[in-house]
């Protein structure tokens, strides 16, 4: 092993060949790709198999991500923390056979949902690991106060459901079926009001399908293993410098090496962030000193999601093909204040926080670059089902549904926002008039309502319902969304109108829940949700602008700066039309 060590680190100090560069990192996602499309066809749950809400990827022995195909970025930035928590774990201990499983945002999760399975790959001769293999998918059931495992009210992690700091799901070859019974089902429910996994099978069978992909990754893996190891490191290094020179064009194109934004969620509760980039060396300094306190909340954000941000962002902002990993990091330092929202306590609720607050993160990010307006800054999270405990403590099975739903994103210097989109870190698709004005317009919203035939338990997880994503260079910003309770009006419930004395289908009441709420909906109510679109970019003529809005036909109608839209489709198609791509 000396031997190769001395070897490799000789063929990294000449460099490393630029078509075997190209060659490795297209077969490094390749690789991930194949992984992915192994757990899609395996899987079982609407969330993996048709949201495609899960990642998979590639890390070196030293934890740091090497590659990955393009899925959920805000998974791909934070699961090099989870596989170096791991390492440090069970330093030494670990053997052939064995599979790993974690959640915890304090060992690199994201939220409680999203678990990670994490697969070690041993050197036959040496028996030392040599690479890993990981995949992370989103479970809408691991117990919690609520179906859908993303309750809105929660003010502590235990109300969130089943929460892992390490697991060995497979132990030496053999699947612990007992033990994942007793983490995802019994230690759930010992908390007061809270229940476990709902529906245990299913989720046996996508944690089973990451383990598969996991190991169709080790398959896909040919090369010598010396190759294999000094074209991980190039990779991340060819990443790395690629970031430090996009530092240095920022600060030149700037004018100045400083850079600022600050943002708002819909409490009040600010994300503000200073660059100091370094135009020397390419180097910066992300400091997010001023940012609000933990909040009694769900909003608030591990420091891996952060880290999953800022890779995210600078991926993003890089016009190379290069894959996404640990070496866009490199030259970057990331001060996150503590007791801050971004570094919360070990017990803090953070579901909100993993999908929302990480929105606001990155919009952060790019205000500061000045790279484009805001997105809708929003992941709209609807969850419902049934079953957990009954009146008498018992666990029932059920069911829990969770989906995104999609919104506007924020126009550039030369396009246009794209309507009804995930947008930034989500990148999932979906289960089944409010962009900004401006020279580049910002993407519009969408509209989703859902009619329940039988009453259970539905809350929203939401932000940008009180604040609008915003413009750049003189763009208007994009309206916010609002989400709407269209409750039958009941005799029992007597809320009838003056002139009715019997229940009527006509018959209704629009409640605005606000942006978090949790539910019981009765049997014909329905859930209106509006979500938010994008910023613009840009000045527009002032004659344009009117003219827009006269077609669109559309009015403020309310003080959350909602916009209802009015006219016939014909007519607002003509708006479409006109208002450009």
């Amino acid at each position: 092993m000396a031997n190769t060590l001395t070897n490799l680190e000789e063929k990294l100090k000449k460099g490393p060949d630029p078509i075997l560069l190209t060659l490795f990192a297209n077969r490094f996602m390749s690789v991930a790709e194949a992984m992915g499309r192994s757990l899609q066809q395996t899987a079982i749950s609407t969330n993996i198999k048709e949201r495609l809400d899960f990642s998979c990827a590639l890390f070196s022995p030293d934890g740091d991500l090497v590659a990955n195909a393009p899925f959920i970025p805000i998974h791909l930035g934070s699961m090099s923390f989870a596989v170096r928590y791991q390492m440090k774990l069970h330093s030494g201990t670990l053997k052939e056979g064995d599979v790993l499983m974690t959640n915890s945002p304090h060992a690199g999760g994201s939220h409680l949902p999203d678990i990670t399975i994490i697969t070690p790959v041993f050197d036959t001769e040496t028996k030392e690991i040599i690479f890993f293999t990981a995949s992370r998918g989103h479970h809408a059931d691991i117990g919690g106060i609520l179906p859908g495992s993303m309750p809105p009210t929660s003010v502590t992690i235990f109300e969130e459901g089943a929460n892992i700091e390490s697991f060995k799901i497979v132990d030496g070859g053999v699947f612990n079926a007992r033990g994942l019974h007793e983490h995802m089902v019994e230690k759930p429910a010992q908390y007061p009001g809270s229940s476990g996994c709902r529906n245990i099978r299913d989720v046996e069978s996508d944690l089973k399908a990451q383990i598969a992909a996991n190991h169709k990754g080790i398959q896909l893996i040919h090369a010598s293993l010396e190759t294999v190891q000094e074209y991980m490191f190039h990779i991340r290094k060819n990443a790395e410098m690629s970031v430090r020179n996009l530092l240095k064009d920022v600060a030149k194109r700037a004018g100045t090496n400083i850079l600022s934004a600050v943002d708002y969620l819909d409490d009040g509760s600010p994300i503000q962030l200073r660059v100091d980039i370094n135009e020397e060396d390419g180097s910066a300094v992300l400091d997010f000193e001023g940012t609000g306190f933990e909040v009694r909340g769900n909003l608030n954000a591990p420091i891996s999601v952060v880290h999953s941000a800022v890779i995210y962002c600078m991926r993003a902002m890089l016009d190379l093909d290069i894959p996404l990993n640990a070496g866009c990091l490199v030259p970057l330092t990331i001060h996150i204040p503590k007791k801050s929202l971004l570094s919360p306590s070990r017990t803090a609720a953070v579901c909100g926080g993993n999908v929302l607050t990480s929105q606001r993160i990155v919009d952060v990010v790019l205000k500061a670059f000045h790279a484009c307006a805001a997105s809708q800054g929003c992941t709209n999270n609807l969850t419902f089902g049934a079953g957990g405990k009954d009146k008498d403590g018992k666990n029932i099975t059920g069911w829990g549904y969770y989906e995104t739903i999609a919104g506007g994103s924020g126009a550039g210097p030369g396009w246009h926002g794209t309507d009804g989109v995930h947008t930034h870190i989500t990148n999932t698709r979906i289960g089944d008039g409010s962009a900004g004005l401006g020279k580049w317009h910002g993407g519009e919203g969408v509209v989703r309502e859902i009619e329940f035939l039988e009453g259970m338990q539905v809350s929203i997880l939401s932000e940008r319902r009180t604040r609008q994503p915003y413009g750049l260079e003189g763009g208007g910003s994009a309206a916010s969304g609002r989400n709407t309770w269209i409750k039958k009006c009941r005799a029992e419930d007597g809320d009838l109108p003056e002139d009715q004395s019997t229940d009527s289908p006509e018959a209704v009441r629009d409640i605005n829940i606000g942006g978090k709420a949790t539910i019981w909906m009765g049997k014909g109510d329905r859930l209106k949700i509006e979500t938010p679109g994008g910023g613009a970019w840009g000045l527009v003529d002032e004659e344009i602008e009117e003219r827009v809005k006269e077609l669109r036909n559309l009015h403020h109608s309310d003080n959350a700066g909602a916009w209802e839209p009015r006219g016939s489709i014909a007519e607002r198609a003509a708006a479409q039309a006109a208002f450009g791509p």
